[in-house]
């Protein structure tokens, strides 16, 4: 049996400051097999953008491990993490984070041209996500002639643009309308048919959530079956 593609084992995360210690995080296990759709819920501030943030790469734990593919992340130094980020995870955030003068194509292109990929194979392979994506007539617009379910579509093909193993998303529908989120989710949940990521996405959308393969309620710092 093949291991999982993330797995953490007691994960604790507590932030520290003058006046309080606020533990968000504690005792946090999780497993996920590579091509699984999981969904994670619970009330706000209760540490789910910070789990992600951990396994992104982008915050360590306090303690515990927290394992992506050959990566040990409480482990690894941070001037590994770089590569970590480019190379095995795609972000979808709430906002898109385009650049706002530069256009759709150079946008998605851009992550995999600075990783040192040729331009032209680079925009190549931007310009058959975007397409994939439904955007093969937006190449050239800006995110300001974009619509938001546009951008976020855009969004989705950076995420993918070197090929990550792992998809997370935060909050990806929480600012667009009914008709453009249920875009959004179709692409989010295809992924791992299309491109064979793993999708590991939190949400206040209950709707959202029901489409995963798993779902999780973080809340007291732990992980439970929801």
């Amino acid at each position: 049996m093949s291991e999982p593609l993330v797995e953490c084992r007691g994960l604790e995360k507590t932030f520290e400051s003058a006046v309080e210690s606020l533990r968000v995080l504690g005792d946090l296990d999780l497993s996920v097999d590579a091509g699984s759709r999981i969904a994670i819920t619970g009330a706000s501030g209760c540490g789910k953008s910070t789990l992600l943030s951990i396994l992104g790469g982008l915050d360590r734990a306090t303690s515990g491990s927290a394992r992506v593919g050959t990566w040990r992340l409480e482990s690894v130094a941070e001037r590994e993490l770089t590569e970590y980020r480019a190379k095995t995870v795609g972000f979808v955030f709430q906002f898109h984070y385009l650049l706002k003068d530069f256009t759709a194509l150079e946008n998605v292109a851009l992550p995999a041209y600075m990783r040192g990929e040729r331009r032209k194979d680079a925009f190549e392979r931007a310009a058959a996500l975007l397409s994939d994506m439904g955007l093969a007539e937006r190449l050239d617009h800006v995110p300001a002639r974009l619509s938001g379910g546009e951008r976020q579509r855009a969004a989705i093909a950076r995420a993918l643009i070197n090929a990550p193993s792992l998809v997370l998303a935060d909050e990806p529908t929480g600012n667009l309308d009914a008709a453009s989120s249920r875009a959004v989710k179709d692409l989010l949940f295809g992924l791992s048919e299309r491109y064979g990521t793993t999708l590991i996405l939190v949400t206040h959308d209950a709707a959202l959530a029901s489409e995963a393969d798993l779902r999780y309620e973080l809340a007291g710092g732990r992980l439970s079956p929801s």
